[in-house]
């Protein structure tokens, strides 16, 4: 009966798989197992001290009423000002919504643009909530797969070997989750031109800017020129670069004609974000980035050893990310070994069987629209990445 009650479009939806792994690997440490999991993506570190504070500061000062459902002007403002001093854009506040995080900015881009029957064309890997946003608005996404030995990062040819009349838009996850990879420059330019000539938008998903390696650059599609900016609506968040995901604060800023769609979607769907994060995200734009950078440098130390061991281990192999917390690792020589019976024929069998023998969590690649693979987070203590890591290898060595 309930079947019958739950609409087509919400019945269609697939379960988060990084939310599915932290469940199963949850269910297990309540059953008394020591689970150390590498699933899900979030830094380890605390909120920085300065944003808390500003917080508490709001607290005290009363500050939590209803406020402007764009966010209250101090804060776009301050958004503002970020873009033009970090990416080279300039935005009017006008221009800027700030959002329950970046999948709400990301739901209601896909919900103000979409109609059935268009079609949003996606590198893969890609986070696992988008197609299923994408299919929420009504239309329909189109994957293409970048190459491993290219580092997964997307290039022209690509994009123009999978482009249909019916893209509406193309979405960029740079650096992304899960394989960190970061576009090259003379490949988002070629990309953007095309896509404008043609009337495409491009929506760029930037949530890991500020965690980058190898002194590789962030590049902004709407830095690139008036006509890609016009074409361009940027999401960002707070989570991943200020240790804020609990926080949930995300924006979006782009044309005035789509800001202003979205702020009326998200009048009637949530209203304003929370009171006090609104204050304490003017602190993490406008205040000291040296906890950034600390927790950058820690990242980079973590990700050199992950990749090192990780490929230390005989059947799996991955390339070193350019940015983000993630290496996404190729398991497919686990294929068709055998451990309790069980033979291995799929990166969700070598999911499970990192956690039922290991007791390490990790995401399938599938969940990423990517087979073969899993994605391992360096967003831990090196001490839990040395430990984890001594497990898989341990029980790689027991199959058969």
């Amino acid at each position: 009966m309930i079947s019958n009650v739950i609409s087509k479009s919400v019945a269609g939806i697939s379960p988060s798989a990084t939310e599915g792994t932290s469940f199963m690997a949850n269910k297990l440490k309540r059953e008394g197992i020591d689970i150390i999991s590498f699933a899900q993506g979030e830094p380890d570190f605390d909120t920085p001290d300065n944003i808390k504070k500003a917080a508490i500061a709001a607290i005290k000062a009363g500050f939590t009423k209803y406020t402007d459902v764009p966010g209250i002007p101090e804060l776009r403002k301050a958004v503002a000002e970020k873009f033009k001093r970090e990416n080279g854009i300039e935005y009017e506040p006008s221009q800027i919504l700030i959002c329950n995080g970046g999948k709400q900015a990301l739901y209601e881009v896909f919900r103000t643009i979409c109609e059935e029957g268009d079609q949003v064309l996606i590198p893969a890997p890609c986070y696992v909530s988008y197609a299923e946003q994408i299919k929420l608005a009504g239309a329909e996404p189109v994957f293409f797969k970048t190459k491993e030995e290219n580092n997964f990062r997307p290039n022209f040819e690509e994009v123009e070997a999978n482009f249909t009349p019916k893209i509406k838009a193309f979405l960029l996850n740079s650096p992304n989750n899960p394989t960190g990879s970061i576009i090259e420059k003379e490949q988002l330019k070629k990309i953007a031109t095309f896509l404008v000539e043609r009337g495409v938008y491009i929506i760029t998903d930037e949530v890991y800017e500020h965690l980058i390696y190898d002194d590789r650059k962030h590049i902004s599609v709407a830095s690139l020129g008036e006509k890609e900016k016009e074409m361009s609506i940027t999401v960002n968040s707070l989570s991943k670069t200020y240790a804020m995901t609990g926080w949930r604060v995300g924006y979006a800023a782009g044309p005035k004609g789509i800001i202003k769609a979205m702020n009326n979607l998200q009048g009637h769907a949530t209203g304003n974000i929370n009171s006090i994060a609104q204050k304490a995200a003017i602190e993490a734009l406008n205040g000291s980035q040296e906890s950034v950078r600390i927790m950058v440098k820690e990242y980079g130390k973590r990700r050199e050893y992950m990749v090192n061991r990780l490929n230390g281990i005989e059947g799996i192999k991955c390339n070193y990310p350019d940015g983000a917390f993630y290496t996404f690792t190729n398991v497919i020589a686990l294929y068709g070994k055998e451990y309790d019976g069980n033979i291995i024929r799929s990166d969700v069998d070598v999911a499970k069987f990192f956690l039922n023998k290991a007791h390490v969590a990790v995401v399938p690649g599938v969940a990423f629209n990517y087979s073969g693979y899993v994605r391992f987070v360096f967003a831990k203590s090196m001490e839990v990445i040395k430990e984890g890591l001594d497990r898989v290898e341990k029980a790689i060595k027991e199959l058969k």
